[in-house]
């Protein structure tokens, strides 16, 4: 990743973060702090450890027309990432030199103007420096494989992973199915279910958590288009 020239935009600014203290894990030497946000794009450059590094905008994932609902908003990376038996996704590692995190909300293609989305995309961008993209991947794969179920209310949560074939450098596709529950948060029939993809490019990982709209299941056929759109952000930012 180094050399590679960044975009700092305005709006993501404030998103990208120190990758430790925004997702509670350690904090390293090369972290970076949110960067104040300019009046116009600037360039930037990705450093060696010590350095700034910025996430773009460019580098989320930016679903074709026909399935994009509302445009991504930046959020708070401990608010996107999500939670199974423990804290599966957190970084906690020195090697991470920034994250940022974005939602927005998607449609199916033939829904009308007037409905409501589908479902939402809570997505997080890591930076890494040396082997800690990769290390990360190895560490959640394991960590992700030894939560196979755990108790919530109404019932029992279950977990399962598969690798993800020709999708970035590397992917992870966790399937979670958990009791449903009404508007309210009450227990209702059935079960719902939600996905997790974790996806690494070169020194950047994703992880992007689709679930359903207000608490209805997501859309499994629609896996493999959210993933195409989270490797062609990633690869534009670092191939």
């Amino acid at each position: 990743m180094l050399g590679v020239p960044l975009l700092v935009t305005a709006l993501l600014a404030g998103a990208c973060g120190d990758g430790g203290e925004n997702d509670g894990g350690d904090a390293g030497p090369g972290a970076t702090s949110a960067a104040p946000a300019p009046t116009a794009a600037a360039p930037s450059a990705s450093q060696s450890s010590g350095g700034r590094v910025t996430i773009p905008r460019s580098a989320f994932a930016d679903l074709p027309p026909e399935l994009r609902k509302t445009d991504a908003q930046p959020m708070e990376v401990t608010d996107a990432l999500p939670g199974l038996c423990d804290q599966e996704f957190r970084s906690g590692g020195r090697s991470v030199t920034a994250s940022a995190a974005m939602m927005s909300t998607y449609k199916q293609p033939k829904d009308p103007p007037e409905n409501v989305p589908y479902g939402t995309l809570h997505q997080t961008v890591f930076a890494f420096e040396g082997t800690g993209a990769a290390d990360y991947l190895r560490r959640v794969r394991g960590a992700v494989a030894d939560c196979r179920s755990f108790p919530a209310s109404g019932g029992t949560v279950t977990v399962r992973s598969e690798p993800m074939a020709r999708t970035g450098d590397e992917a992870l596709l966790v399937t979670v199915s958990r009791p449903a529950t009404g508007l309210d948060g009450s227990p209702a029939e059935g079960r719902t279910t939600s996905q997790i993809l974790v996806i690494r490019v070169a020194d950047a990982v994703t992880v992007v958590h689709d679930q359903g709209w207000e608490g209805t299941s997501n859309d499994p056929g629609l896996a493999d288009d959210v993933a195409r759109a989270a490797v062609r952000g990633l690869d534009s930012w670092q191939r």
